[in-house]
């Protein structure tokens, strides 16, 4: 797969699943997940996905601060309905980073353990984009994403996609965009929010 070299730049996300060493995935149960691999997953990249990610990095960091986070024992709200503002893709998202899910995950082995489903909520009752909360302790921490701090998506694919658009913009479209997502990722201190 070809894409952009900006894309080997971004930190990964590491997590430690013990479903994964228990059913011998591998000796550890550490996962890492690239800015790559969650491209493959929803299938593009573009200013939601990479808010998703890096939401669910900064969030995982702060709430685990100099722990891995353990993938299975994170519940995850979002403040709107799925298909509000592509929440559901920011829910897609997270949820394969912290394997919180619907009612449509894994439901976990006869004695109850590593059940991942019903850890995923749309439409919570917070005042943030989003709330990571440990299952072990209790702690939560709260992320908003604010992309318009440094780039206008819109903008850019309407540049595009507009009637009169010009035949340069829409040949240097692509490269354009992926140029923005590159820029919200440089920018990430300023577009991710963390509130305890």
């Amino acid at each position: 797969m070809k894409y952009p070299a900006f894309f080997d730049t971004i930190e990964n996300i590491i997590v430690y699943d013990e479903l994964c060493k228990f059913l011998g995935v591998n000796d550890d149960g550490i996962l890492e997940f690239s800015y790559t691999d969650i491209v493959k997953t929803a299938g593009h990249s573009c200013a939601t996905v990479t808010g998703a990610y890096l939401m669910a990095q900064k969030g995982l960091k702060a709430l685990y601060e100099d722990k891995t986070p353990e993938r299975g024992n994170i519940k995850v709200e979002l403040q709107k309905a799925p298909r509000e503002n592509n929440t559901g893709v920011v829910g897609s998202v997270i949820s394969t980073i912290t394997g919180a899910t619907l009612d449509l995950g894994f439901g976990g082995i006869p004695t109850g353990k590593f059940n991942r489903r019903d850890l995923l909520f749309f439409e919570a009752d917070i005042e943030h984009d989003l709330c990571l909360s440990r299952l072990d302790n209790g702690k939560r921490v709260y992320v908003d994403y604010r992309p318009q701090k440094v780039v206008n998506p819109m903008s850019i694919l309407m540049s595009a996609i507009k009637p009169d658009a010009a035949e340069e913009d829409k040949k240097s479209f692509p490269q354009r965009f992926q140029s923005m997502v590159q820029e919200v990722f440089e920018n990430a201190d300023k577009v991710i929010e963390i509130t305890y």
